[in-house]
């Protein structure tokens, strides 16, 4: 055993607590649920198309932000390719992954980049879904703290950066 694995880094430790003080039943189903639905951005993409469909006044910057967001997540999967972190292998998970690359967590870029953009547009509930989002890779164990922090902040970026865009040259914010 290496010296490594005799005392974990911080990365390991909150992993591991979290994991195991948030084992609830209706925790972990949630955390599921919120996996699912995030896989590869499905649901702040539905959640961007329905913005454009019910708000028709600003359906092109709800369709830019939709774009700003999937934009995040593709730019998530291709650090994935470059760093190739394994996933954690010191927790059990409780989803299976589409990748076996944890950094950064993909879920929490399009989150964040989702709660950046839809939130500028008035979507009041994305940013705290999106936060839950992101505890969920924790809580289900396929991503390292710092996962989730670099996915967040990848996602924080790219929707601020393209924030004069998605609203067609005005500032917001």
């Amino acid at each position: 055993m290496d010296h490594h694995d005799e005392r974990p880094d911080l990365d390991h430790r909150i992993l591991s607590a979290l994991h195991a003080h948030a084992a609830a039943p209706r925790v972990v189903a949630a955390a599921r649920a919120l996996s699912l639905a995030g896989e590869h951005g499905a649901l702040w993409l539905a959640a961007g198309l329905a913005g454009a469909a019910a708000d028709r006044e600003r359906r092109g910057a709800w369709l830019r932000g939709t774009a700003l967001t999937m934009g995040a997540h593709l730019a998530s999967m291709g650090v994935k390719r470059l760093v190739r972190r394994p996933r954690p292998g010191h927790v059990e998970p409780l989803v299976r992954t589409a990748g076996r690359h944890s950094f950064p967590s993909s879920h929490a870029t399009s989150a964040t980049a989702a709660a950046v953009a839809f939130g500028a547009l008035g979507a009041r509930a994305v940013p705290a879904l999106a936060a839950a989002m992101c505890v969920s890779r924790l809580v289900v164990g396929v991503h390292y703290p710092s996962d989730v922090a670099a996915g967040a902040a990848l996602g924080a970026v790219t929707a601020r950066l393209g924030a004069r865009w998605m609203t067609g040259g005005r500032h917001h914010g």
